[in-house]
């Protein structure tokens, strides 16, 4: 378990992070998101000993980060934002080099790097020099090495930077897959990251807590949760749709061709905005209820702390 209480980091009298507290349990996939320079890689980096908080307290497995900080880094698999590497190395020579480090030896040793390079698939790659390989392939090496240990804790801060579609896809099912019985921290700017993997999601902005709970729970937040949005096919006249029953706004966009209606409290227009569609013949090729739109929501809470 993670135990965040009262953490402060300040830099030449700017407040990176300010009166940070939370708790964080196995099994969670915790997303940490904020606007860049909201203090998300200051609070990875204390998290890992990296950097030490000007005031505060840090306790993982009942540890205490000031007192027993190397028995802690023990269970802490990271990945740093950009990956750091040495680009002369080869993957395969990086990941023998952090395994030493790790202390292991001989055939654990060898069954610790084969391990870690199935799961991230680096065959292709292993003996190439890291400094020539293509951004995808160099954040895989870095989450390599946070995994080689089995970690009781993972931080991963941007873990699907510069991956290709199919990449990020196994790199989350990778995550989703350790989390059963890991702690995992995932610091990123990608919204679709956050339903995509995590379970709980935790919003700071100028170092402040402005969110901690589930992903449903924040796309509920957002006006468009439980509004009914169709897209035409081409230009018709939609103007009746404002006028039916249980229809408090309607907002459309011509650049997408998509209108979506915003139900008054506690209404139920989806059957109403169906039939009325196919009776006045309307050119819908799609209609659905939108169940929140994440960057819409994540606007108004860290905008909202801005005034």
């Amino acid at each position: 378990m993670i135990s965040v209480k009262n953490l402060f980091k300040s830099f030449n009298g700017f407040q990176a992070v300010n009166d940070l507290s939370f708790d964080i349990k196995p099994g969670e996939v915790v997303g940490f998101l904020g606007p860049n320079g909201a203090g998300k890689s200051t609070t990875m980096k204390m998290l890992t000993g990296f950097l030490l908080p000007t005031s505060g307290e840090i306790n993982i497995s009942d540890l205490s980060l000031k007192q027993s900080a190397l028995a802690i880094k023990q269970k802490i698999g990271y990945l740093p934002e950009g990956a750091p590497a040495y680009g002369d190395m080869t993957p395969f020579q990086f990941l023998s080099f952090i395994a030493k480090v790790r202390g292991y030896k001989g055939t654990e040793k060898a069954q610790k790097i084969d391990k870690v390079v199935k799961q991230v698939e680096l065959h292709e790659v292993l003996d190439k020099p890291i400094d020539n390989l293509s951004k995808g392939f160099k954040r895989r090496v870095g989450l390599a090495q946070a995994l080689i240990h089995d970690p009781d804790i993972l931080i991963l801060d941007e873990p699907t930077d510069g991956l290709d579609p199919n990449q990020k896809h196994q790199v989350r099912e990778l995550i989703k897959n350790l989390s059963k019985d890991k702690i995992v921290i995932i610091s990123t700017h990608i919204l679709e990251e956050v339903t995509a993997v995590c379970n709980r999601v935790m919003i700071i902005s100028k170092g402040k807590l402005l969110f901690d709970d589930t992903p449903n729970t924040l796309n509920r937040q957002s006006k468009y949760y439980g509004a009914v949005t169709l897209h035409f096919s081409y230009r018709a006249d939609s103007s009746e749709l404002a006028e039916l029953e249980g229809v408090a706004e309607i907002e459309e966009d011509l650049q997408t061709g998509r209108l979506t209606l915003f139900p008054e409290p506690g209404a139920d227009i989806l059957h109403l905005v169906t039939a009325h569609a196919q009776r006045c013949k309307l050119p819908v090729d799609s209609l659905y209820v939108e169940q929140g739109r994440l960057d819409q929501v994540f606007r108004q809470i860290t905008q909202e702390d801005n005034m």
